[in-house]
């Protein structure tokens, strides 16, 4: 054996143990393991850029999460049958690990990281993204990289009232409140997840099961790397240049003005040129030689000295760059029905952050099919995030969709799902779409207030009401004193150490996203953080109501009107008909869009138009094929010619049911040729005057109908 495996076993008391071990695959990669849970298994590797490159003085790391389908024994859907770009469950995956990573480097750290993790084998039973976390880390701490950590996530599902760690597929199906959670040893470093209105205290427990398990999970890499000896001797660098004397300076001469300035309320680009022309009023005793050669640090002293003047400022003063207290919202408004073409429109505004919101409300046909390696599966609710430049007042490319754009849709995607009505109260695929117009200060939670009005401008019925609100925060550095910021400004993200993102109703949270800058938080402060972030979404959601209190009783007149019917599913094939004939041919006759699935062994047909009468025409063709009405004597029908023979004619008068009309009952008088008075295709009144007792046929009149010729000639 040319390899030497080092491995360890985690026992979280489930009987599903997770094994990590390195040694045997990607042993050229600066740090690699494989983590196994029943057969899912992960492979990941990470590598580091010898030095930083020059100017550079934040942490360039690079995540990627991918999914092998040959680990599902899956072929790829599409024309061509390979791994392409990540689809964004892959790319929210590897948001996740990131932002757990990144606070956990050495702040003078600038070399380019990659970590890529890899799903090579996966079962219908335990998840591959509670476990991402777990190995990206994993293979970081047996690497020679410096880093703070270990860190480790985990998933955290109630079911039935009982905390569930890392659920299995079919567990997490049946859970109210589900958490992706990561920490260190000694903290929470982030939080992302969904609920169904639950209470902050609840929310509060399920992160206490979800970091004792945390804490498991990290000392088995710490004991891991233990056993590896590139892992014992970390590497040192030194890619941060260093001028005291400037740093000194800086600080001498800018500190106060920049201290000074924060404390003036203004808006973000009035204070933003304050901020500059300080930096500048400095910079005039040097040549412009000498700027050029002194840039980076230049830049670099002024942020640093801009970021200590601000903290210090709102930590000392309780106020903020705007001048609001640490709990104030800024002013909110908000329009409805703004469209007048969409099935429901919203623009919603809160200090310098604006979302224009879009529904449309489509078919079955509308939804979203995924194709993922391991559960393929089609979403009817889709929620889409759009940030274009201009919202910044900036002029760059518009390229494709990015990874902050996909974050931030999935978690206003998550705050509205646990409000929308089920498929039986409202058959529709819903898309909702947020165009961001303007931006200072949480713009994903400026969407789910939008979103939410414009789900209720287009008549869909929700549940209740979601509003969400980004708490920051600006604390010392031992966390002796800190100031929890609610609703947030852009800068106060930048320079802070917290972006806690919270939405709920006024019942409890339905969705939440934490990201930190700062090693780790400690309990208290997340309960904090939760309190004053509840009586903000409250206070936003009244603001909210103000505008629209509840929805609309009746869709858009012009939004597609869908009826549902369910039939026996031994009848699904009458309405498709042979090679989709008799469905296509309903379609083409109402212009209707109608779609059949299979649910517990029954057929459920939606037929969508946004014309009644082509509704109810499409309606009764469908009912006719699968409960065909019976045949009554008595009973007067229009029916068509469908053949004609020597002796009659045969008649449809309900839908594949003829009778026969004998060539004696067609006239008064009397008929040598049939076709001298019918031919095929003609649709004629009948009456049905009885039945044949020996073939069960009935038998038609056509001129019992019609006036007798002596009658007519009194």
């Amino acid at each position: 054996m040319s390899y030497q495996l080092f491995k360890k076993t985690i026992d979280l008391g489930d009987n599903r143990p997770i094994t990590i071990e390195t040694g045997k695959l990607a042993k050229q990669a600066h740090g690699s393991v494989v983590v196994r849970q029943g057969d899912t298994m992960l492979l990941a590797a990470v590598v580091a850029a010898d030095e930083a490159k020059a100017g550079v003085d934040f942490l360039p790391l690079t995540v990627e999460y991918r999914e092998k389908y040959a680990a599902a024994g899956r072929f790829p859907g599409g024309y061509f049958k390979r791994e392409a770009r990540p689809y964004d469950d892959e790319i929210l995956v590897a948001r996740l690990i990131d932002r757990a990573l990144r606070p956990m480097f050495p702040d003078d750290f600038h070399a380019d990281i990659q970590v890529v993790v890899n799903l090579i084998s996966a079962d219908k039973e335990n998840m591959s993204d509670s476990l991402a976390g777990l190995a990206a880390s994993a293979a970081i701490a047996v690497s020679d990289l410096p880093f703070n950590g270990p860190i480790s996530e985990v998933r955290v599902a109630r079911i039935n009232g009982q905390f569930v760690l890392n659920p299995t597929w079919a567990q997490l199906a049946t859970a109210d409140l589900e958490l992706m959670v990561a920490g260190s040893d000694d903290s929470i470093v982030m939080v992302e997840g969904e609920m169904k209105e639950v209470s902050e205290d609840e929310m509060i427990a399920a992160l206490e099961v979800a970091h004792a398990a945390i804490k498991v999970q990290v000392q088995a890499q710490k004991e891991l790397a233990e056993q590896v000896e590139k892992a014992r001797t970390k590497r040192t660098y030194d890619h941060e240049p260093k001028d005291l004397d400037l740093k000194k300076l800086v600080w001498d001469e800018c500190y106060q003005k920049y201290y000074d300035t924060a404390k003036i309320p203004t808006d973000k680009n009035s204070r933003s040129n304050s901020f500059h022309e300080i930096q500048e009023e400095f910079e005039k005793r040097y040549t412009d030689e000498e700027k050029e050669a002194i840039r980076f640090l230049l830049n670099k002293y002024h942020h640093d000295c801009l970021k200590d003047a601000m903290r210090n400022m709102i930590l000392n003063e309780g106020i903020r760059l705007d001048g609001r207290s640490t709990t104030q919202i800024r002013p909110i408004w908000s329009e409805v029905d703004y469209l007048p073409g969409t099935h429901g429109s919203s623009v919603l505004t809160r200090g310098e952050t604006q979302s224009l919101t879009t529904l449309t409300l489509g078919t079955k046909l509308d939804e979203q099919m995924i194709d993922s390696a391991v559960m393929p599966r089609e979403d009817r609710f889709l929620l889409h995030y759009n940030f274009p430049p201009y919202s910044t007042g900036e002029a760059r490319p518009i390229r494709a969709t990015s990874r902050r754009e996909i974050g931030h849709g999935n978690l206003a995607l998550r705050a509205l799902k646990p409000v929308i009505p089920p498929r039986a109260e409202c058959p529709y695929a819903i898309r909702v779409v947020s165009d961001i117009l303007e931006s200072n200060g949480s713009s994903s939670m400026a969407t789910v207030c939008a979103g939410t009005l414009a789900l209720m401008d287009g008549g869909v019925q929700i549940s209740a009401p979601v509003s969400g609100i980004a708490m920051g925060l600006i604390t010392n550095e031992d966390n002796s004193k800190y100031q929890i910021l609610s609703d947030i400004l852009g800068d106060e993200d930048h320079l802070g150490d917290m972006d806690f993102k919270v939405t709920g109703t006024a019942k409890g949270i339905t969705a939440c996203q934490m990201d930190i800058k700062i090693k780790g938080l400690s309990m208290d402060m997340v309960k904090n953080a939760l309190e004053q972030a509840r009586q903000g979404r409250l206070h936003i959601l009244g603001e909210m109501l103000k505008t629209l209190d509840k929805p609309r009783e009746d869709y858009k007149p012009h939004a597609p009107r869908i009826v549902s019917l369910e039939i026996p599913n031994d009848t699904i094939g009458a309405v498709i008909g042979p090679g989709g004939k008799v469905i296509q041919e309903i379609q083409k006759t109402t212009s209707t869009v109608i779609t059949i699935s299979e649910v517990d062994n029954k057929g459920i047909v939606e037929i969508a138009s946004s014309n009644k009468e082509n509704l109810e025409a499409a309606l009764r063709r469908v009912k006719s094929i699968v409960f065909p009405p019976q045949i009554e004597v008595g009973e007067v029908y229009e029916g068509v010619v469908k053949n004609i023979q020597a002796f009659g004619a045969f008649v449809e008068i309900l839908p594949k049911q003829d009778a026969l009309l004998h060539v004696s009952e067609i006239d008064w008088t009397r008929i040598e040729n049939v076709r001298d008075v019918l031919k095929e295709g003609d649709r004629i009144q009948v009456k049905v005057i009885g039945k044949d007792p020996k073939n069960g046929k009935y038998k038609l009149s056509r001129k019992v109908l019609i006036p007798r010729p002596e009658t007519a000639s009194n």
